[in-house]
């Protein structure tokens, strides 16, 4: 992305003529380099500016309008932001993932850039987050951006809000308006994997969607080298479980739980 920006600067330098014409002043030893770093800085921030501007006028009060527009935006910010902090996503298994029918993806959570990266992984996919309601006080921008991509609150201490939750999902993948991904542990506690909480892949069980299983490894690292050194995560599609071939949450629940815990460890034998 940033390769890009640097080649579109030049272009922009080569059309308004300034490496021609700052050469007829005393400043144009510096000037010309001044100009073109200046207009990387302002293609990296092109899209934060954007996305802000349309993200600000979301009215939470409203059924957001999931706009292909909207998520091409918020895949630009993305992927600029990731190389801005040198966050390198090692990805396998992307091929499993189903192309012509919405699914409920379960993931482990290790920390709140955890969307983030699934979002840059599988951009095309149409994917809605479950998010914490605590998110909306903690991060009001990024709970609204959330809620435009048709994300859905769950209340975590509140059985009866959170089975309405579960519905909601539910009908977005019945209907093929979008997949949707959950952190079916609910709650990040060091890092670790947590157990499963069968009731998250009702969403899957009764829409009779397939459940596509994924890892996420080191996202913790991400503000440890913030600035200092490039950041390597890895996100593995594990396996797609078809809930037509078993709809018991439970058994779901174990093996999903055990299929994340050995690609984890897998993966960090791999580079330890």
């Amino acid at each position: 992305m940033i390769a890009i920006y640097v080649v579109l600067s030049a272009i922009a330098m080569l059309l308004l003529n300034i490496p021609f014409d700052v050469f007829t002043s005393s400043h144009s030893w510096y000037s010309a380099p001044l100009i073109f770093i200046g207009l990387i800085l302002a293609f990296i921030i092109l899209p934060v500016v954007i996305l802000f501007f349309m993200t600000i006028t979301v009215n939470l009060n409203k059924p957001p309008r999931d706009t292909k527009l909207y998520r091409l935006v918020v895949d630009w910010f993305v992927k600029t932001v990731f190389e801005v902090f040198r966050i390198k996503i090692h990805t396998t298994g992307i091929d499993k993932v189903p192309d012509d029918e919405r699914f409920l993806l379960v993931c482990n959570h290790i920390h709140d850039f955890d969307p983030a990266i699934i979002y840059w992984a599988l951009p095309d996919k149409r994917l809605s987050f479950i998010a914490k309601k605590e998110v909306r006080d903690l991060y009001p921008i990024v709970y609204k951006i959330l809620h435009k991509l048709n994300g859905l609150p769950i209340d975590r201490e509140n059985n009866r809000e959170a089975a309405k939750t579960v519905i909601n999902a539910t009908r977005l993948i019945k209907s093929g308006t979008n997949s949707v991904a959950v952190f079916p542990e609910g709650y990040i506690k060091g890092g670790e994997l947590q157990p499963i909480r069968n009731g998250s892949l009702k969403m899957a069980t009764k829409a009779k969607a397939k459940i596509v299983v994924c890892s996420l490894v080191d996202t913790r690292d991400i503000m440890k080298n913030l600035f200092k050194r490039k950041t390597d995560i890895y996100f593995d599609v594990l396996d797609v479980i078809d809930t037509a071939d078993n709809d018991h949450t439970a058994e779901l629940g174990d093996q999903i739980h055990e299929m994340m815990k050995n690609s984890i460890e897998s993966r960090k034998k791999s580079y330890n």
